[in-house]
């Protein structure tokens, strides 16, 4: 479906044009003036994405709210754009979580305040391209953009060992993204000159040159999910990142790289993903069970929610390669809701740190004797993170674990234990920072959330809510996406023999 308003190119460039302003003219205003500007502009960002997920029709195949215009006729590359079933709810994510970001670092930041919005305005736009982009170069444009305004996030507003985190984020996720450029290379001399990622699905590839593409389209969506054993960047850039970079990073940035799976490697080459499926879900359930152990003796929270980052994100992986309808959307919606989720457990600790200026667990105790509003709030996101029934933590863990069992019983019970990790960790940190006696006069001291920080964490706990008591929106419209998917696994491109 064609769309007769260009809906998609102003969820992606309105949050640009107000960043590239930001940028102009930001020296003008006072840090009040360019929060306020930051803040609109994130807000009519995440306005305009709204009638893309109302007006999407479930029923229809294909993609929907189309863009199509020359970019680079001497290339055949077109600035072509469209969502469907599977990425159409990442679009209103991205623009919600923004508007998050802004009023996670409305007092935190003090210095080059028009740079940090803009920042994270057009980090903001250009994830969008990436979950819109249907042509491959477009698509390597966006997805190499984003590196930039974190990278800056990071190096710039980060904590104390801001520059080693930002260097060792640029240079893993860059290095694994060559890889891909020269696989996106190969798929327009195949396809004889085209960008179209329709097309390149369609192509008759050998089993051969379908692995090493599979191997180079991993090389760089395992480093940004990220996979074990490529995640060490993940914890440094999480602990020394800004509070709103860590929910950014966390509840968007790691799902370029799962949706990127969904986009490339499964549907392009299908007879390598059946071929490697074992090697792939192997690594899934390492990071879901040995990564669940690492998190359970930190005694740092950022660092503890990073690394349960990486185990939800190993179960993403796993719901991907049993090949099977619940297993793949429980995926899906396990990646929307780790979006709420995530970014909400980071904004917690955020608030914390704000306040006492420590992320070690045992500088708190007691919180909620001082902080009860507080404490009620990440109860809940604690309880998601532990995929506690009516969250929506609950409704694509409980998918891919039931898929996983489809597929092998033994591989769904090793999943399962993510149940009993997560709750471990989650709760442990839980009860040392807000139960118990005060710890000290510091803790004492701690004012409860203000109309800013309620505003953040409340909008996000109606979503962890609503998600989890009627997740109908979501899954509706994965249903036929996932489907078309799925058929496409099952034609096998590979003719035994060929070369």
């Amino acid at each position: 479906m064609s769309s007769p308003f260009p809906w998609l190119s102003f969820a992606i460039w309105i949050p640009i044009l107000f960043g590239i302003y930001l940028l102009a003219a930001g020296r003008n205003h006072r840090p009040g003036g360019v929060r306020a500007v930051a803040l609109a502009g994130s807000l009519v960002s995440f306005l305009v994405t709204l009638p893309v997920a109302l007006g999407f029709d479930t029923e229809r195949t294909g993609l929907q709210w189309t863009e199509l215009v020359p970019w680079i006729p001497a290339l055949h590359a077109h600035y072509a754009l469209g969502v469907d079933g599977i990425s159409l709810w990442f679009v209103p994510l991205t623009g919600f979580i923004t508007v998050v970001a802004v009023l996670a670092g409305w007092k935190a930041i003090e210095s080059r305040v028009a740079q940090y919005y803009a920042a994270f305005l057009i980090l903001s736009g250009l994830m969008i391209g990436v979950f819109c982009a249907t042509d491959g170069l477009l698509f390597y444009v966006f997805f190499e953009a984003t590196l930039i305004p974190m990278y800056l996030i990071i190096g710039v507003w980060g904590g104390p060992n801001r520059v080693y985190a930002a260097i060792k984020f640029f240079l893993y996720t860059l290095l694994g993204s060559l890889l891909m450029l020269v696989a996106l290379v190969y798929l327009y001399q195949a396809s004889g000159g085209s960008f179209e990622i329709a097309a390149w699905q369609r192509l008759p590839l050998a089993l051969h040159p379908q692995i090493l593409l599979f191997l180079a389209f991993f090389a760089a969506f395992a480093v940004k999910i990220p996979m074990w054993p490529v995640h060490t960047w993940l914890p440094d850039a999480h602990v020394e990142a800004p509070t709103a970079g860590s929910v950014v990073l966390a509840a968007i940035m790691l799902k370029l790289g799962a949706y990127g799976f969904l986009r490339f490697s499964l549907p392009i080459a299908p007879d390598a993903a059946h071929a490697l499926e074992i090697p792939v879900i192997v690594i899934s359930l390492t990071a879901v069970v040995y990564i669940g152990f690492v998190a359970l003796v930190q005694t740092d929270m950022k660092k503890l929610v990073a690394y349960s980052s990486i185990a939800h994100m190993g179960f993403v992986t796993l719901g991907f390669f049993v090949f099977n309808p619940i297993g793949m959307e429980g995926a899906i919606a396990q990646m929307i809701s780790h979006g709420f989720v995530s970014g909400a457990m980071f904004l917690c600790i955020g608030v914390l740190y704000d306040r006492l200026h420590s992320r070690n667990i045992a500088d708190y105790g007691g919180v909620a004797h001082v902080m009860p509003r507080f404490a009620a709030f990440m109860m809940l996101f604690a309880m998601a993170n532990c995929g506690l029934p009516a969250t929506s933590g609950f409704v694509g863990e409980f998918l891919v674990i039931l898929g996983a069992v489809q597929y092998q019983f033994w591989i769904g019970a090793i999943a399962a234990t993510t149940l009993v990790l997560g709750a471990a960790y989650s709760l442990w940190m839980y009860k040392r920072v807000i139960f118990g006696a005060v710890s000290g006069p510091k803790v004492a001291k701690l004012q409860d959330i203000d109309t800013r920080e309620f505003l953040a964490l409340g909008v996000l706990a109606a979503a962890v809510l609503w998600m989890g008591l009627y997740p109908a929106p979501v899954m509706d419209a994965l249903h036929t996406s996932v489907g078309g998917l799925l058929s496409q696994l099952a034609q096998t491109k590979f003719v035994p023999g060929s070369p």
